[in-house]
């Protein structure tokens, strides 16, 4: 049982990162720029990613729509979209692409196709979208990109070097679209889920780079408006804030930092986004890399009263799992234990699902409608 303290913290670190999602929900960041950037006369849509559907939403009401086509996860799209008559939806494959990213690829060069000539296209393009459509370059295999994605997500690299990869691969990715689109006129808007905000990494670049002076784009949603609202609603709880720099390393060693940060600190909030890695063993168990990373922090802080930390996923869904992430403390390892596991093995074969659902630190959103990378919200009483 937790005590009154422990309740009350974990409590308002849920509630800090339900407000940093909010802050960049697909649909309020694509309504909200739309509102203060006209988009005058017909439009066509193309939104892919994981917040393809919200960010869909969030266009309907400022836009007038000829026809649209929106690319997601698997049980990403709502039913109100398909019901829309000028949408053509399709559910597809992440992380690794599969049939569905192929057939996707395949519907999107289709559509703009059958486009005017003169149409003038919004693109709605938020993470995932490297996994969710694909478009082979000429002597390229599905299994080649498979194999290629496989490697490069199971062996720690950043998503700098993934998507870097996967272009070599494709015919649309690193701005290959633009030999479908041509001369019509391109507004992007991104959410992003890579450092630094760089939109040729976002998606692969599916328009960047690109020499068009009918392109114009703008990030709607990124990593710094969450950490910026999750800091804002602690210190509207009386927390003091303490805002720490972007953790792009593994997933234990970033634990290990966090965990160190705070046996130093003073009470209050800290804040870090986050885009980790992991080196996954042969035959590894389930988890993501959030999950990861809380685990490693909870062998961290074992027995240490005053320190809870979330990490988690901004897409709700971390590696192959329906969890975000976790949320632990100083008697996690206690309760795992309690359940027959060991915290040090289970880090080790990155089976860190299994254990945090034992302790009942896992976090669950479902699907949130963005996808900003990952945050870490710690609180140190």
């Amino acid at each position: 049982m937790h005590n009154t303290n422990t309740i009350i913290a974990r409590k308002n670190l849920h509630h800090i990162y339900h407000q940093a999602l909010h802050a960049v929900a697909g649909d309020s960041a694509v309504a909200k720029h739309l509102q203060n950037n006209k988009l005058t006369g017909n439009w066509y849509l193309i939104a892919i990613g994981k917040a393809a559907a919200a960010m869909t939403q969030g266009a309907l009401a400022e836009l007038q729509l000829v026809r649209g086509l929106v690319i997601s996860k698997h049980q990403h799209i709502d039913a109100a979209l398909y019901q829309d008559t000028r949408l053509d939806c399709i559910e597809s494959d992440h992380p690794v692409p599969g049939d569905a990213s192929f057939e996707a690829g395949e519907a999107l060069i289709n559509f703009i196709n059958q486009l005017p000539d003169d149409a003038q296209c919004l693109f709605l393009i938020s993470g995932g979208t490297s996994s969710l459509v694909e478009v082979l370059a000429p002597n390229c295999t599905k299994s080649d990109m498979q194999e290629l994605t496989q490697h490069l997500l199971a062996n720690a690299y950043s998503i700098q070097e993934i998507n870097a990869a996967r272009q070599k691969l494709s015919s649309i990715k690193g701005g290959g679209l633009w030999q479908f689109l041509q001369q019509r006129k391109v507004h992007a808007l991104l959410i992003s889920d890579v450092p630094n905000d760089d939109p040729a990494i976002i998606g692969s670049g599916l328009l960047f780079p690109s020499i068009k002076s009918n392109f114009t784009w703008q990030i709607c949603a990124s990593s710094t408006l969450a950490c910026q609202a999750a800091a804002q609603t602690a210190e509207t709880l009386g927390y003091s804030v303490f805002m720490q720099k972007f953790l792009e390393c593994d997933a234990v060693e970033a634990g290990n930092l966090i965990a160190d940060t705070l046996a130093q600190a003073a009470p209050g909030v800290y804040i870090w986004g986050a885009e980790t890695t992991v080196q996954l063993p042969t035959n590894s168990g389930k988890g993501g890399r959030n999950q990861h990373l809380a685990l490693a922090a909870a062998i961290a802080i074992e027995n240490q009263p005053l320190v809870y930390i979330l990490a988690a996923a901004t897409d709700g869904t971390d590696g192959f799992t329906d969890d975000a992430g976790g949320l632990v403390d100083g008697q996690t390892l206690a309760r795992g234990r309690l359940k027959g596991f060991d915290p040090a093995e289970e880090l080790a074969k990155a089976n860190s699902n299994i254990f945090l659902a034992a302790s009942g630190d896992l976090l669950h959103t479902g699907v949130t409608g963005t996808n900003v990378m990952d945050l870490v919200i710690a609180l140190k009483l």
